[in-house]
């Protein structure tokens, strides 16, 4: 059996060298250019021929057995968050990464090492699929509109993205790391797998009013500021409405809330994500939270426009492949190094999305301090986030492609994704785009209905 540990080891300069990289430059969604023009360098100095995304950032690569099996994909993303007040913020941009992103590709980069070293592949079939994902994190919504606007990307996730251009076309399932805060456990714990979490559905909604003289005639304005705040707070008023079970959330913030402070505000912005357990969760709460948000533009006789756009779909991960990850990282490491926890997350990743059409397992690797997205969290443990990450997926895909892919054969003939097709996926993510006005008001302005979204 091949020791991928003492093989991450070997290269553990680069790993770490290339996490202190990324932390050091980092980029949101669908910016990544720096970050994929490094680790492409990185790959191709390793013998890698990579497909490249071209107009976003991002690729993949393959690797082939030689022997025939599953396709099975190990996926890292390449963008980070925005957090201004954090001590290592990029002053221009606020980007940071407080999300462990840089941890993930620094994983990922040594993965591609290892599987360079003689022996890797020994008694493997099919093959490995690494990706290189951009545009993990839900922001910068406006900044996306205008790439959907100009036919640079349809959807707003990157894997989304991938899945709608093919790049997961023929892959039997997904891995992915992601570093996490596991202090609490103890000094042994390296892994945790979850059950799944939230998914989520964006809205960019405008509130519009009338603009007037804030001091001299407000009498004939319409403020769409005061139409948002009546809104957010006809949301908060129908939180106790909201079943535990279905984990909903949401979390508005005005992003614009007017321009001068002596005119009425003809113009706000919130931004927000509907998450829950389940779409059906989701869709039913969204009805809810748009007729209270309507509410709030009907008061004032302002109008509201929704601005839905598909989100990350819940996440499911995989029984039998967290049992298999599980198993395996016990063994290489001990039964105390891997927490299994009936915990649901109420965060949403774009692995829910691969999850609706294929078996994936999103493992938890520990090495973090602080909160994630906040302004305390950083990598304490790097042997832990960045080569434990590698240790695991290295070491999960070698279980499953071994013994002529027994495992990754049961794993695909047990799995019960949400939908039998992307196309079926896709057709659920293109009826949640609207951009609808939320009241139909007659000539007098006098409201004739609120206009329902969907049923």
């Amino acid at each position: 059996m091949v020791d991928f540990r003492a093989l991450t080891e070997k290269h553990r300069v680069q790993i770490l060298n290339t996490y202190e990289t990324i932390w050091a430059n980092p980029e949101t969604g669908y910016k990544e250019w720096k970050t994929t023009a490094f680790a492409e360098q990185i790959f191709e100095s390793l013998g890698y021929t990579l497909t490249r995304a071209g107009d976003i950032p991002g690729f993949y690569t393959d690797i082939d057995t030689g022997r025939p099996g599953p396709v099975i994909a190990l996926l890292a993303e390449l963008d980070s968050v925005i957090c201004a007040s954090h001590p290592a913020a990029d002053p221009e941009t606020g980007a940071v990464h407080a999300c462990g992103h840089a941890a993930q590709m620094a994983g990922l980069i040594g993965v591609a090492a290892v599987l360079k070293e003689p022996g890797a592949l020994d008694g493997l079939c099919g093959k490995i699929r690494l990706m290189a994902v951009p545009a993990e994190e839900l922001l910068e919504i406006a900044f996306r509109d205008t790439l959907r606007a100009k036919g640079t990307i349809r959807y707003y996730g990157g894997k989304v993205e991938f899945l709608y251009r093919g790049y997961f076309d023929g892959v039997d399932m997904a891995l992915m790391v992601h570093s996490s805060n596991l202090s609490s456990a103890g000094p042994q714990a390296r892994y945790l797998l979850v059950p799944g979490g939230n998914g989520c559905l964006l809205k960019n909604m405008i509130y519009e009013g009338k603009a007037a003289h804030a001091g001299g005639a407000p009498q004939n304005g319409i403020n769409a500021l005061y139409a948002a705040n009546l809104g957010i707070s006809a949301v908060n008023a129908l939180r106790e409405t909201f079943i535990e079970k279905d984990y909903i959330r949401f979390h508005p913030i005005i992003t614009e809330g007017g321009q001068i402070v002596n005119a009425i505000p003809d113009r706000v912005k919130v931004e927000s994500y509907v998450r829950g357990a389940s779409w059906e969760a989701i869709l039913e709460a969204n009805e809810k939270i748009d007729r209270a948000l309507a509410s709030g533009a009907l008061a004032v006789g302002g109008q509201l426009y929704y601005g839905d756009r598909p989100g990350y779909s819940p996440l499911h991960n995989d029984e039998e492949l967290s049992s298999i990850c599980a198993d395996i990282l016990r063994r290489t490491y001990d039964e105390e190094a891997v927490i299994i926890s009936e915990r649901w997350d109420t965060g949403s990743t774009d692995m829910g999305d691969l999850s609706t059409v294929m078996p994936v397992l999103q493992i938890y690797a520990a090495g973090a301090a602080g909160h994630g997205h906040g302004a305390d969290y950083f990598i304490e443990d790097k042997d832990k986030a960045c080569l434990g990450g590698a240790v695991a997926l290295l070491s999960t895909v070698s279980a499953l492609l071994c013994d002529d892919a027994a495992k990754a054969y049961k794993v695909i003939a047990h799995a019960k994704p949400l939908f039998h097709s992307k196309e079926e996926y896709f057709s659920l993510m293109d009826s949640l785009f609207c951009d609808d006005p939320a009241i139909e008001y007659d000539d007098e302005g006098a409201m004739v209905h609120w206009k329902r979204v969907r049923t």
